[in-house]
């Protein structure tokens, strides 16, 4: 009798969920000590609102390296070395304040350019968890694995929120910076020391195994990695297009991350701790919705072919967003607001599978840059909404604001019109 297929890919993948959880907590940490940090160090709204985007900066400006040093170096190195930098970084954010660098541009410019490296060392992050996906799992399962690996995002933004006050309230607004640090460099530990590159690398893995995945990347035709097809990527609509869908989810995704507990404090009458718990809301949703909608574009995909089971997900999932954070800003019961802004955030992340499995699908051999590309453009929008968002909560009121994010939403949907990922890298004729 046959062996059955080993189940080392599955390590693989709560591995990437590991980094990925530590991923968020590095990054939304700060959003729920700016209530303690900005009085501390003196920032306004708007300042702040500069330091979340700088973040979002580093973090779009290094996608594309970050993902093709995965695509050179494999995954296993590149992910190690970025945790490495971005925990030491996130530490570093406690004494800001106190670096040698606040002589040259002062405590506001100093604890910029720390949250811009932090972004810069997580920008290998998601590029380099398609490129691990891409690697380790056949071509059935990788919606639903890229689906559970971000999905990790969502349980570290959930966590993060009333971990990060408790810190903060017993310990001050420092601590949470140095526990998040020190988690990172034991993942990144964990990850170097089991981690391969590839199946074929790593001695748990058993010829079924092997066989299961490499089977499905033979049916894929696969091809060494040569130099990137810029050209190519910049002449395929479909490539155009499904950056500037992802850029508006990152718009909207970043006003969950930069300002919804505050969001829920400072507008919606939440208490402090009251607050950090229900500010989960949206990323318990996330953490559900990430890996169904994975699940199902992998399903839809083979019922429909790839084109409609990515759009059907995509699209469907953006204008759901939409029109869930319509409702909510719209809602005058707090606890309605936080249900209907909660389903709009596990509506926009339902799409996750069908975005990242699409660079898959148009080109395996470069998965990582191209996936870079496509997350450049959410992080551009990213770094948009952080400042937007207060700018125009102020001048028009937060149910405005918000249905800005929402009307972005509707676009993101609407633009899986023209997204054809099983068309590969082709010039439309005509």
């Amino acid at each position: 009798m046959a062996a059955a297929p080993s189940r080392t890919r599955w390590v693989i993948l709560a591995l990437l969920v590991a980094i990925s959880v530590v991923t968020y907590i590095d990054r939304v940490n700060i959003s729920v000590t700016a209530r303690q940090m900005m009085p501390a160090l003196g920032l306004t709204d708007l300042e702040m609102g500069q330091v979340f985007s700088a973040f979002v900066l580093g973090y779009a400006l290094f996608q594309i390296p970050g993902g093709w040093l995965g695509d050179r170096w494999g995954p296993r190195k590149v992910l190690t070395l970025a945790v490495i930098w971005w925990s030491t970084f996130t530490a570093l954010t406690a004494v800001a304040a106190t670096l040698p660098t606040v002589g040259l541009v002062g405590v506001l410019g100093s604890l910029i350019l720390v949250r811009f490296l932090i972004g810069a060392g997580e920008a290998a992050a998601l590029p380099n968890f398609n490129r691990a996906v891409a690697n380790w799992l056949p071509s059935g399962e990788r919606g639903l694995g890229i689906g559970i690996t971000i999905g990790g995002l969502g349980l570290g933004s959930a966590l993060t929120p009333p971990l990060t006050a408790w810190l903060m309230v017993n310990y001050g607004w420092q601590a949470p910076f140095y526990a998040a640090g020190l988690l990172g460099l034991l993942v990144a530990g964990i990850w170097y020391w089991y981690a391969t590159d590839r199946p074929a690398q790593h001695p748990r893995v058993n010829e079924a195994e092997a066989a299961l995945i490499e089977g499905s990347r033979k049916l894929d035709e696969p091809s060494p990695v040569g130099p990137v097809p810029w050209r190519l990527f910049a002449r395929t609509p479909t490539v155009w297009w499904l950056v500037l869908s992802y850029s508006c989810l990152g718009y909207v995704a970043y006003v969950y991350l930069s300002w919804f507990y505050l969001y829920l404090v400072n507008v919606r009458g939440f208490g402090l701790l009251r607050g950090a718990l229900f500010a989960a809301g949206p990323f318990i949703a996330v953490t559900i919705f990430c890996p169904l909608g994975g699940w199902a574009t992998d399903r839809l995909t083979v019922r429909l072919g790839i084109n409609r089971g990515r759009a059907i997900v995509g699209a469907g999932g953006m204008l759901l967003a939409a029109l869930a954070i319509l409702l909510g800003a719209s809602a005058e019961v707090p606890f309605l607001a936080l249900a209907l802004l909660s389903l709009g955030a596990g509506w926009l992340y339902f799409t996750v599978g069908a975005y990242w499995s699409s660079t898959v699908d148009l080109s395996k051999p470069h998965a990582g840059t191209l996936s870079g590309i496509m997350n450049t453009g959410a992080n551009l929008g990213g770094t948009l909404s952080p400042t937007l968002t207060p700018w125009l909560a102020d001048q028009v009121g937060w149910a405005a604001a918000l249905g800005v994010a929402a009307a972005v939403a509707l676009l993101g949907g609407l633009l899986w019109l023209g997204i054809r990922p099983d068309d590969g890298l082709r010039i439309r004729e005509g």
